[in-house]
């Protein structure tokens, strides 16, 4: 995986750690557009690949994207 793939998956997946309870994916992938971190395109392929890898079921993230999530809130904060 690229490391701008890699990337923009830790950004979707910190946006959906800390997005609201009334945001839905789209609104996170919307509002990561508006702020030009990635298109809707590419927001979808990673959300795709997040349900793919069981990080994400339902909209949600799962025990597991909740780790991969925390994971990259600590790569930030370095």
């Amino acid at each position: 995986m690229s490391e701008d793939i890699e990337l923009l998956e830790q950004v979707v997946l910190l946006a959906l750690l800390h997005k609201e309870p009334d945001e839905s994916v789209q609104d996170i992938l919307e509002m990561l557009e508006e702020s030009r971190a990635m298109t809707i395109a590419e927001g979808k392929e990673i959300i795709s690949k997040l349900e793919k890898e069981g990080a994400m079921v339902d909209g949600k993230l799962s025990f597991v994207g909740m780790a991969l999530a925390n994971k990259a809130q600590e790569t930030f904060k370095l």
